[in-house]
Parts: C-alpha cells; structure tokens; sequence
C-alpha cells in the first residue's frame, strides 16, 4: 500500500521559513517522480513542484521560483520542500503526491 506522510508545516511570518518533508512507504521511491501541490482556504488544488526519478529535472510554478525548493533522499526515501521568504498567500494545506496518492497534507499558514 503506498502510504505518503508529510510533515513540518506550521505558523510563520512573513518572510520566515519551512521545510516540509514527506516520508514515502509501499513502493520503490527512487522509481517515481514525486510532486508537491498546495490548497489554499476556498481555491482549488495547485500544482507547486515536481523533481524527476534522478533529481536531474526539476520544475516550479512561478509564484514559488526563487523562494522554494524541492529534493529528494532516496536512501530515506523522502520528499522536501524548502520553503523560504514565505508570503501570506502561500498559506495552504500541502500534500505530496506520487501519480495520483496524495498525503494527508501538513497545512503552512503565513500572517504579517
């Protein structure tokens, strides 16, 4: 059973920072490209990120080039997102996602 479980969001002001990390279990991780996707309060899913099976491609939305950034460990088979210069519309609840299973989330809200 694929089972994803993401971690580390929290409250921050702006400007401040987080690291997410998702803990992958069920399937080869090193075999699959991974993604992170966000919910914002009454909007619909958001792609953010997505690294390739090697870390040799990785791609952002364009809010977040600059601010995040998205790696993987395969020996511990995780997931993260650094998250740095956080604004306030980068609240939401954030899930990782391997095809189509998607973690619980970890929710990031950022205040001024």
């Amino acid at each position: 059973e694929v089972r994803l479980v993401e971690s580390g969001g929290g409250s921050v002001y702006s400007g401040g920072s987080l690291r997410l990390s998702c803990a992958a279990s069920g399937f080869t991780f090193s075999d699959y490209p991974l993604s992170w996707l966000r919910q914002a309060p009454g909007k619909g899913v958001e792609w953010v990120s997505t690294i390739s099976r090697d870390g040799g491609i990785i791609q952002y939305t364009d809010s977040v080039k600059g601010r995040f950034t998205i790696s993987r460990d395969d020996a511990k088979s995780t997931v993260y997102l650094q998250l740095n210069d956080l604004k306030i519309e980068d609240t939401a609840m954030y899930y990782c996602e391997k095809e189509t299973v998607r973690g619980q989330g970890t929710q990031v809200t950022v205040s001024s």
